[in-house]
This record gives structure tokens, sequence and C-alpha cells, in this order.
């Protein structure tokens, strides 16, 4: 079992990146979904959505947020290890 590269490195952050883009992206709209549902709660009127569809919504965009971590996770673990 030889140890990985730097360049083998170099080339599974390169090819991670757009999985990691995503995870982010999917953070950040949990987290603007989640401040939606709670002004929304706050106001007691729906902005655009119930508050309860808005933390559905939540958790659906952490599970994709989940999903994006772990491919990347999987994705370096076979990469690193030969």
């Amino acid at each position: 079992m030889s140890a990985p590269t730097l360049a083998d490195r170099k080339k599974a952050i390169e090819e991670v990146k757009p999985c990691a883009r995503m995870e982010d992206v999917a953070w950040l709209a949990a987290v603007v979904f989640l401040l939606l549902g709670i002004v929304s709660d706050v106001i007691d009127k729906p902005l655009g959505l119930e508050a309860t569809s808005w933390f559905l919504l939540v958790i659906g965009a952490m599970l994709a947020a989940v999903f994006f971590r772990l491919g990347r996770a999987v994705y370096w673990y076979l990469i690193t290890t030969k």
C-alpha cells in the first residue's frame, strides 16, 4: 500500500470542487429557508409559503447538503487510499 502522492491529492481536490460547491449552495439554501420560516412564524403571515412548508424545505436542503458531503467524503477516501 503506497501513500498517495501530492499530484493525486491535487487531482482529487479539483474533481471534488463541483460537489463541494453544491454542498455550499444547499447549506446556504437551508439557512435562507430557515430564516424565512422563522420570520413567517414570528409575523404570523405566510411569506409565499406557510412556516411549516419553509421548515420542510430546510429539511430537504439539509439532506441534500449531507448527500453532497457524503459524496465528497467517499470520493476523497477512494482517491487517497490505494
